[in-house]
């Protein structure tokens, strides 16, 4: 069952994207006691992605900001060393934490995974925004599949 508003997200490690290389960080660690907007992408470097979602985030990461939002959280089930090669690409700087889901171990305990298998691409996210105050999810805005609408940053902005 996918999480809903209300829901606490799930305590686990994940690894990180830093300027120094992979860093291992817990949920607990990033969300509690904090507003964080996490977004998730199907896949670093892919067309939508790449094109609008990250970039969208970046273009409005003072406006968010402005609203009470303590850290953008982007995630994508890759590995560190593509979320960090995608950062660079993406000129992220600190702005946006770049959240390695290698394994979809956070994709599967949201109930948020989406099969790609078919495609070539295996488990992967869905793509949604989320905002997360103090560990607790307070808006959930999952895309359609080929969908980009409320996941992107002008759509939670005005959910702040």
């Amino acid at each position: 069952m996918p999480i809903k508003v209300g829901d606490t997200l799930p305590s686990m490690k994940l690894m990180t994207a830093t300027a120094e290389g992979p860093r291992e960080v817990s949920t607990d660690e990033l969300f509690k006691g904090r507003k964080v907007v996490l977004f998730a992408v199907p896949g670093a470097f892919t067309p939508t992605c790449s094109a609008k979602h990250l970039p969208g985030y970046l273009a409005n990461h003072a406006a968010l900001k402005a609203k009470g939002v303590d850290s953008i959280v982007a995630t994508a089930v890759n590995d560190a060393f593509v979320l960090g090669a995608w950062a660079k690409d993406q000129n992220v700087g600190e702005r946006i934490t770049m959240l390695a889901d290698g394994s979809a171990q956070l994709a599967k305990a949201l109930g948020l995974e989406l099969d790609l298998t078919a495609r070539g691409l295996g488990i992967r996210s869905q793509r949604y925004a989320m905002i997360v105050e103090d560990g607790k999810v307070t808006h959930l805005a999952v895309e359609a599949p080929g969908g980009f609408e409320v996941s992107k940053a002008e759509a939670v902005l005005e959910k702040l």
